[in-house]
């Protein structure tokens, strides 16, 4: 069931951040082209895009990916770090939580005194909808890193460090392919 609900967060901002591009590059050509601009595209992208920075966000608390500052904490033994991260999650977790909480009151209130988008004309309840979905899944990606770490013994990895090594590793690989097919062999 994770691993549906990781596909499902990883293809929705994928999805979130090319219906954005695209909407933004085909309103550059036609303002640049034909010197027209359409508002419902401007609106739907701006909408992509607050709906895939918050997904997003919970995308990146279950890969343990969000920016902290450990320098001083990896100083510590072990047992004191693993305790001061996870006081920081709960913290973390716990105003996720009532952010989520909170906007429900909005979305409520968006509900009964409607507002509609002005372009789309679509209720903003709708749009709102992301802030206890994001908020919520936030919560539970940053409890489940600290199930994974604490009770699993599974250590989230660095994914700066991940990516920086994929990255050098790959580099002598496709130095020597191109010197190889330049050598004709």
């Amino acid at each position: 069931m994770l691993a549906r609900l990781n596909n499902i967060e990883d293809y929705a901002c994928r999805f979130l951040l090319a219906v954005f591009v695209l909407l933004l590059f085909s309103q550059v050509v036609l303002r640049v082209v034909f010197g027209i601009g359409m508002a419902w595209m401007e609106e739907l992208a701006r909408y992509a895009f607050v709906w895939f920075v918050f997904l997003g966000a919970a995308h990146a608390a279950h890969l343990s990916a969000h920016n902290r500052l450990q320098t001083h904490i990896n100083l510590l033994p072990r047992k004191v770090a693993n305790a001061i991260l996870l006081f920081v999650d709960l913290i973390w977790a716990l105003f996720s939580l009532i952010i989520a909480y909170k906007s429900l009151d909005l979305i409520g209130l968006l509900t009964e005194f409607p507002y509609e988008s002005p372009a789309l004309g679509w209720s903003l309840a709708y749009v709102y909808y992301i802030f206890p979905v994001a908020f919520t899944l936030m919560a539970f990606r940053v409890l489940q890193v600290q199930f994974l770490k604490l009770v699993r013994g599974i250590e989230p990895g660095n994914v700066d460090d991940e990516e920086v090594k994929r990255i050098t590793e790959a580099a002598p690989d496709a130095a020597d392919d191109t010197r190889t097919a330049k050598m004709g062999g």
